[in-house]
């Protein structure tokens, strides 16, 4: 049953919230179905992919305090699936007794990107180095550039590899700028708050990139960090319940695909020092922050070692996996959090699994249709298919997963490359030949 935030009358109290009606909240509410928990759900449309399984829904945004208090009015407890949130509004009705997990207190270090590295460098877990935009020094050497014009892709947009469309911001007059002592060419921006899959995100190649960067976006609302040459990307999903306990699932290796998840390999082929590496900076950011609930973090790894990029505050695409692959997923885990409980073993149940992601392609509804089809048909495949309108280029509209068979790591990625050459002659990634 699905109701608006006008007909609230007859939902009983009970079960779980969730802010955000995407995919996320989809695969929760149906982790919660299974276990006969309700699960009501805040969005933004009646059409999200969550009103599938949710057994109410409470229309309106994060931003939206009466909505956000109906919805809480509804359950146990709040959680979310996304950060785009209004933590002064949520502390006024935390005190108003409205219970979220996690609490805004410990979302108020991990929203902002520029928080997060802040977080990071007061433990002295290593991350790129950084700084914001706003601090940097004007080039002696540099002149006052007249305002005017300027034809640009969206930054908040930008993405390597998918068509952006071109539009013509405002072009402030800024002096000149220079990069600090011991910084290069090239180094990446990032917006500190709303980025996602490449949005939000730039890579500055040269003096006058950064240039047309500071004129086109505001400095104080945006981060430079060094760009970092990885070997490979890494990802490990942990949690911690209210009684301080914490669970970690497998590291896992990711790959993207102009800046979204192509494919997630799990176990990573890492060393034991590696993994407890991993393990010990998941553990020491969750009691830090006091945190309860579910936590990504994305990693590179090169020959600096392992370097946080990001932080997740919510249940995220490298850990997919797991509803196939480990005793519990991902979603249980958030499920029994939200909802008081402890927590569950989240050891694989296979030697190792990969998991796929479908994105929006150039296709009829009917061809997307046959395509999955046959995607159904690979031996051992998962396919969970979200519910969205087809038609945008490079959305996430599903995802696939595989359970791998070989003990060996390295036959294992061959085993994971072997499936994902034949689900991507199947459905392409976005920019690339269809098969």
């Amino acid at each position: 049953m699905t109701e608006s935030h006008n007909a609230r009358r007859g939902v009983m109290k009970g079960g779980i919230g969730v802010v955000g009606g995407g995919q996320l909240a989809l695969m929760l509410g149906q982790a919660a179905r299974r276990r006969g928990i309700p699960c009501h759900v805040l969005q933004a449309r009646e059409a999200e992919p969550a009103s599938a399984v949710a057994t109410s829904s409470v229309l309106g945004t994060a931003g939206d305090a009466r909505a956000m208090r109906e919805l809480a009015d509804r359950c146990r407890a709040v959680t979310f699936e996304h950060e785009w949130l209004d933590l002064a509004a949520l502390s006024d009705l935390e005190q108003q007794g409205c219970r979220f997990v996690p609490s805004p207190a410990a979302l108020d270090r991990l929203i902002s990107k520029r928080h997060q590295r802040e977080l990071l460098e007061a433990m002295a877990i290593p991350c790129p180095r950084w700084l914001p935009l706003s601090r940097l020094q004007p080039d002696p050497t540099g002149e006052q550039p007249g305002a005017e014009p300027l034809a640009s892709p969206d930054p908040g947009n930008q993405q390597a590899g998918t068509a952006t469309a071109t539009v013509t911001p405002p072009r402030r007059a800024v002096a000149r700028v220079r990069l600090p002592d011991g910084w290069s060419f090239p180094v990446m921006a990032k917006a500190s708050r709303g980025g996602y899959d490449g949005r939000g995100t730039r890579l500055v190649p040269d003096a006058a990139a950064l240039q047309r960067l500071m004129e086109e976006v505001p400095p104080d609302d945006w981060l430079l960090e060094e760009f970092i040459p990885f070997e490979r990307e890494l990802a490990l999903v942990a949690c911690r319940d209210r009684f301080g306990t914490v669970a970690v699932y497998p590291l896992v290796e990711t790959h993207q695909h102009g800046h979204v998840c192509d494919w997630v390999l799990a176990p990573a082929e890492a060393s034991p020092a590696l993994q407890a590496h991993a393990r010990n900076v998941a553990a020491s950011l969750l009691t830090d922050l006091d945190y309860v609930g579910v936590l990504a973090i994305e990693f590179f790894w090169g020959r600096r070692g392992l370097l946080v990029n990001e932080l997740a505050p919510r249940t995220h695409n490298s850990g997919h996996y797991s509803i196939e692959a480990c005793r519990s997923s991902q979603f249980d885990q958030q499920l029994r959090i939200v909802n008081g409980e402890t927590l569950l073993d989240t050891d694989l149940t296979v030697p190792g699994a990969l998991m796929v992601n479908l994105l929006g392609l150039d296709l009829s509804e009917a061809e997307m249709e046959t395509r999955r089809a046959q995607l159904r048909r690979l031996p051992g495949t998962e396919l969970h298919w979200y519910g969205k309108p087809s038609g945008a280029m490079g959305r996430k509209l599903g995802h696939i997963t595989l359970p791998l068979k070989e003990l060996d790591a390295g036959s294992r990625r061959r085993e994971a490359m072997e499936h994902l050459g034949q689900i991507r002659a199947i459905w392409p990634l976005p920019g690339l030949a269809s098969a």
